[in-house]
Parts: C-alpha cells; sequence; structure tokens
C-alpha cells in the first residue's frame, strides 16, 4: 500500500469568486476523501489594479504525482473559464496553485515545490497558518504559525462569510 502524501493547494479568484470558489471545493471533494480547509480571505488584488481576490487553502492526502495534480488542476482552471492566455497578473475565475507536496523540494513535474509565494504573499501564508499552523516550511524550517506572525507587509485582507455545502467556512471579524 502507497503513502499518501500531505498536499497543500492555493485556491484564489476575483471573478464571481464565490461561485468559482464552491466549483473547486466541489471538484477537490469528489476527488479527494477529506479536505482540510482554511478560512476564506478577501485581499486588494497583488501585482494588478483588479477587483478584490478570495483565497483559501485547501490540504488535501493523495497518491496523485505533482504532474497528475497540476494537470487536473489546469484543466478544472480551464472548466471553469480561466483563460491561459491572459497576462499573469490580472482577473481570473480560478487559480489552484500547489504550495507543498510532502517536504519535496525543487523543481517536480514542471512544478516548482515549495511554492515562493508561501513566503511573500499574505493571501497565501495567513490561510496556510490557519488550516497548517504546525507544518514547517520545507526550506527554512520553520511553522506556518511562527512565520506568519513574524510577518511583515502591507498586505491587506480579512476573513469574509463563506459557506460551502451548508458548512460555515469562514466569518468576517
Amino acid at each position: 500500500m502507497s503513502t499518501k502524501a500531505r498536499v497543500y493547494i492555493s485556491i484564489g479568484s476575483n471573478i464571481d469568486r464565490k461561485r468559482y470558489l464552491t466549483s473547486a471545493l466541489d471538484a477537490l471533494a469528489s476527488w479527494f476523501e477529506h479536505l482540510m480547509i482554511s478560512p476564506v480571505f478577501e485581499s486588494e488584488s497583488v501585482g494588478f489594479d483588479g477587483s478584490p481576490f478570495y483565497n483559501l487553502v485547501v490540504g488535501i492526502d493523495t497518491d496523485w504525482s505533482v504532474g497528475e495534480l497540476s494537470r487536473r488542476f489546469k484543466q478544472l482552471e480551464a472548466d471553469n473559464g480561466r483563460h491561459r492566455e491572459a497576462p499573469k497578473f490580472s482577473a481570473r475565475t480560478l487559480d489552484l496553485d500547489i504550495l507543498t507536496y510532502d517536504d519535496m523540494v525543487g523543481e517536480i513535474d514542471g512544478v516548482e515545490l515549495p511554492r515562493q509565494e508561501i513566503l511573500s504573499n499574505a493571501f497565501v501564508l495567513w490561510p496556510l497558518a490557519e488550516v497548517a499552523p504546525d507544518t514547517r516550511h520545507p526550506v527554512c524550517g520553520q511553522p506556518y504559525r511562527q512565520l506568519w506572525q513574524a510577518y511583515t507587509s502591507d498586505q491587506k485582507l480579512w476573513p469574509v462569510d463563506f459557506i460551502w455545502q451548508g458548512r460555515v467556512i469562514s466569518q468576517a471579524l
């Protein structure tokens, strides 16, 4: 029997946000047994002038490879109206990124692990610290809770009310 990898995924949207986050969560729930879901945060767009994003992090256990996850996520984004030819910093219906895959480091199946933006973007680090507070970053070795407590940036984000499948995922402060 193979051991499953613990994977953390960043999910974001700034177009019809509730619809597309719900679509992503529904797909993940159909593929994986148990989802560890962070609160949903609203944040200003980073890198371009656009509508605010909703972001969250989901943890899963899977025996799918990094490449298989990446292919499935790209297909899910496309199925939800994501256009790959759009500029990197632009509005999007759905964005799924593999943040970590166990403790893997380096380029695996075309995916750089761990994802760099864990340490640089509040909209990734705060929800990751909420869903995996004691998990250690595979490179710097610090727990995500500690990294979030030490984080300094002027990026603004805040928890929002979000209900999925009748379950309260998060509430505004």
